[in-house]
């Protein structure tokens, strides 16, 4: 343990010296609260029960409506969107200043999100195969896949949001939300067609990326203008459950009939201005609290693999069930019905396997995450250069 505490010190001192100094800490602490926000969300609220020898999907807010407040902790999307808005419209503004074209710039900030993804569709089609030709059931396999691939539309949008920032990061916030008012009057006020509700998709999203776009700018130096947009955010997503007929799950429910994120409603986007303002008040002490080597180190370690704790943390839930089946009772908290106290408290039991299974994705598949965004060295270089650990922490946070 003494040498364990020892490595882990040195580790910790070589990231810090190895980043820079006017490098935004807090930043890299709201991304890493928010992947972990939606991963720990998942893993809570997503069951996965056995029947006639096949998995399905449920959840237990669908049997406990009184969980809801816990989706008001885990879905920090927001947050995520916040952050993507202020470090896009900052290295966008800093590639210009450096002569970079928009293109170099967009290929290097989306090669970072997509080249990890390649990886988790491979690996599921050869499964999803697999599995049917072995004989799977296809309502099981096609529950499993969901499960995997329903995450990844955030990416999508908060990729066309990246690569639309020379065109939205002067936006006011106000008109995407404005958008996302008029269709949510257009389709419970005055029935419109359900179509229309996924035009939040984009609106619904772009309010906190603008918002941290105008952080970018110095926007909220003042403390007073997070704590408006914290009490606006609450007060507005109060009244919008108490009388404006909202879910108060912040997440999708199974059989539910309106979901506050599928597609996202006035609700969740007011509920995501109350996450950022808290966001924005909480920036200060976090970057206290990061100068401690100890501390940054592990904000800066889940940074380096922020995409690949979010694309195989679904895998791990579902491998640690899958195995879980070899057992010929169900487990409590993995296979059974989430209807109980019982099972939320079985549940919590598993979060460690699931993040042992986790570790183990994440050793096998970092590569493909940390690889990215690296500058490739000359011919020259490449011949005479002395090799290096491709993925030595204290080199790698400089390119996150």
């Amino acid at each position: 343990m003494v040498e364990f505490r020892a490595r882990w010190s040195a580790l910790a001192a070589g990231i810090d010296a190895a980043t820079p100094a006017d490098r935004d800490r807090a930043v890299d602490a709201l991304r890493a609260f928010a992947i972990l926000g939606v991963v720990l969300g998942h893993w809570l609220v997503t069951a996965l029960t056995a029947r006639d020898g096949g998995l399905s999907t449920t959840s237990p807010l669908a049997h406990m409506p009184w969980l809801a407040p816990v989706s008001w902790v885990f879905q920090t999307l927001s947050v995520f969107f916040l952050v993507g808005g202020h470090v896009a419209a900052r290295g966008y503004a800093s590639a210009r200043e450096r002569g970079l074209s928009y293109g170099a710039w967009a290929g290097q900030r989306l090669g970072r999100l997509f080249r990890p993804v390649a990886a988790v569709l491979v690996l599921w089609t050869v499964v999803a195969v697999g599995m049917l030709i072995g004989g799977a059931e296809f309502a099981t396999v096609r529950s499993l896949v969901k499960l995997v691939l329903s995450p990844l539309w955030f990416l999508l949008v908060f990729a066309a949001l990246t690569a639309a920032t020379p065109l939205v990061a002067r936006l006011s916030p106000l008109w995407p939300l404005a958008v996302v008012a008029a269709v949510d009057v257009w389709r419970f006020g005055l029935a419109g067609p359900e179509w229309i509700g996924w035009v939040n998709v984009a609106a619904g999203w772009l309010v906190p990326f603008t918002l941290g776009a105008a952080w970018s700018r110095g926007a909220f130096a003042r403390r007073d203008r997070a704590l408006l947009l914290l009490g606006a955010g609450v007060l507005a997503t109060a009244a919008l459950i108490l009388w404006g007929g909202y879910p108060a799950s912040m997440v999708g429910v199974p059989g539910a009939a309106v979901s506050n994120l599928n597609p996202p409603t006035l609700a969740a986007a007011v509920f995501g201005l109350a996450q950022c303002g808290l966001a924005l008040l909480v920036r200060d002490p976090l970057a206290r609290a990061l100068r401690r080597p100890t501390a940054w180190a592990k904000v800066a370690l889940v940074n380096l693999s922020a995409m690949t704790v979010f694309l195989w943390h679904q895998t791990a839930m579902m491998a640690v069930t899958a195995l879980g089946l070899l057992v010929s009772a169900d487990l409590p908290g993995l296979h059974t019905v989430p209807d109980s106290v019982g099972w939320i408290a079985a549940r919590l039991l598993w979060l460690p396997v699931f993040a042992a299974a986790l570790s183990l994705c994440w050793a096998a598949f970092r590569i493909h995450e940390q690889a990215t965004g690296r500058p490739k060295p000359s011919r020259t270089a490449r011949t005479t250069a002395v090799p290096r650990p491709r993925t030595d922490p204290a080199e790698e946070i400089n390119h996150v």
